[in-house]
């Protein structure tokens, strides 16, 4: 069973607990007489400051969506892998490949965020498992439907495919319920700055707890095959998506991802956005050693490295970060790739986003989201 640990009932109970165990205590507190004393008065203590400190870690967990249920606080989510069947709709492509083995995209539900009536006015949210044939990885996604897909006048055009990351350790439901991505399509569509794209939204780290940083480790995951090859191809089997052309956008780790999947598999994804992403490759005790001791192999994952000795690719870049955003990740690592693709002189094109103020959070990514929409949809086409 999967006790949710986001949302308003938990944060409920833990309030009223809160509340309640300081006001027990002072009750119960002359009342507690004899040998017993101590220990009963210093288990009151205890358990006002437990309900107090697990008040404030539900509250920044429900705020950055760090884990959903406490099987996955544990490193164990059953929900990722549901053994569920292939659900069939109108709209969707059910392939098969010549040994019957299925397209790789399961449906195992829909989400809050719409209703069929609503469909073809405001799209839909799809719970998906995305299982890699070629790098045996699987995800738990949720794919976002434009209304228009679901328009007759549209029945024979493909749609640009978009993947979208969260960042480490995140959760993918984030994307839909504090950075709004589906809305913020919508309302882009709507207004004419943007055509519409199918959002395949996901976390970059499908070996959870360990953060792959989006990389096929030697002899370990292969999360690049997965991001880029299991998933691009998973999607165009089931939905009216074409296989390349694809745009990847991020926040932070996920803008990391973004940008070294365009830079080494431009054949795929032509156009990246960047929110407070870094650019340099990380190890640190999430990661451990990605790249099987390789100084070769870290180098070709490191995105400043590569703009220095690799040419670059014919792609688009948008990049942003807020000026007092610190450290070897912040607005220091952005400058230094501004002035990698200004050395350059290839093909390469980088649109940097400096705000003056703002910070690494969903209300700073948020507001920079109409603007990459509009920037990413001009450089994808709307169908092929």
């Amino acid at each position: 069973m999967r006790v949710s640990l986001i949302g308003r009932p938990l944060l409920l109970v833990l309030a009223l607990l809160a509340v309640a165990a300081p006001v027990i205590t002072y009750v119960l507190w002359s009342h507690v007489q004899g040998g017993v004393a101590v220990v009963v008065r210093g288990a009151l203590l205890l358990g006002c400051q437990l309900c107090a400190v697990l008040l404030v870690a539900v509250v920044a967990n429900d705020y950055g969506y760090f884990y959903t249920s406490w099987s996955e606080l544990a490193g164990q989510d059953p929900g990722r892998s549901p053994a569920v069947s292939e659900a069939v709709a109108p709209h969707r492509k059910v392939h098969h490949d010549p040994v019957g083995v299925p397209s790789g995209l399961r449906v195992v539900g829909d989400s809050t965020w719409s209703t069929p009536s609503q469909w073809a006015t405001r799209g839909r949210v799809e719970s998906v498992q995305l299982d890699g044939q070629r790098s045996g990885l699987g995800e738990h996604a949720f794919v976002y439907l434009p209304p228009q897909y679901f328009a007759t006048s549209w029945r024979h055009r493909l749609f640009p495919g978009v993947e979208v990351m969260t960042g480490y350790p995140g959760n993918e439901e984030s994307l839909v319920t504090r950075m709004h991505y589906p809305d913020q399509e919508l309302e882009a569509v709507s207004a004419h700055r943007a055509e519409p794209m199918v959002l395949v939204m996901l976390r970059p780290s499908v070996t959870e707890p360990r953060d792959t940083e989006c990389t096929d480790v030697p002899g370990g995951p292969q999360a690049m095959t997965f991001f880029s090859e299991d998933v691009p191809v998973a999607v165009e089997r089931a939905l009216r998506v074409r296989p390349t052309g694809w745009g990847v956008m991020g926040d932070s780790t996920g803008g990391y991802c973004a940008t070294k999947l365009a830079l080494m598999r431009s054949d795929v994804f032509t156009s990246a956005v960047s929110f407070s992403g870094y650019y340099h490759a990380l190890h640190d005790r999430t990661t451990g050693d990605l790249w099987g001791g390789s100084a070769i192999v870290r180098e070709q994952n490191d995105p400043l490295w590569r703009l220095g000795h690799v040419p670059e690719p014919p792609i688009s870049l948008f990049a942003s970060i807020a000026r007092g955003e610190g450290g070897p990740e912040g607005y220091a690592d952005t400058v230094r790739l501004q002035r990698a693709v200004s050395a350059g002189h290839g093909p390469l094109s980088l649109t940097l986003v400096v705000e003056p103020d703002g910070g690494h959070n969903f209300a700073a990514w948020s507001a920079l989201m109409p603007r990459a929409f509009s920037w990413l949809s001009s450089r994808l086409q709307t169908w092929a």
